[in-house]
């Protein structure tokens, strides 16, 4: 059997709010308050248990999504005014990368977490220029 990423903690200043910003942005499924979680469900096997905290570091995510859905997220992020850059670096140069023949752009979300969108996988054997 393949292994498969299940669920994973994201924390966040308010678990609901959080949920909410990504049903939105990605079109995910706020499935509902489940204790101190609120649930995302991402796809078929995978959800973001969003917890309230008061402290916590800030997080890289990074989402793989077809052409399609790189354009409705995008309009998403423009409609909503929300900065977004072509690399984790320049996350507010309004530009997006073509990077191995696909598009991607990065972004934040309300809690400082960095959100990425590709089109494409990374080609992890080519030289790091």
């Amino acid at each position: 059997m393949e292994i498969s990423l299940n669920h994973t903690i994201v924390p966040s200043h308010d678990n609901v709010e959080s949920a909410k910003f990504y049903e939105k942005i990605f079109g995910f499924n706020f499935i509902k308050e489940w204790g101190h979680f609120a649930v995302v469900k991402v796809n078929s096997t995978l959800t973001l248990d969003f917890q309230t905290k008061e402290k916590f570091s800030s997080i890289h995510y990074a989402f793989k999504v077809s052409d399609e859905q790189f354009d409705l997220i995008f309009s998403r992020i423009k409609n909503d005014k929300i900065k977004y850059g072509s690399d984790p670096y320049s996350l507010e140069n309004s530009e997006i990368n073509h990077n191995h023949g696909g598009r991607g752009l990065y972004f934040k979300d309300p809690n400082g977490h960095v959100l990425e969108i590709i089109t494409t996988d990374y080609v992890i054997d080519e030289p790091i220029s």
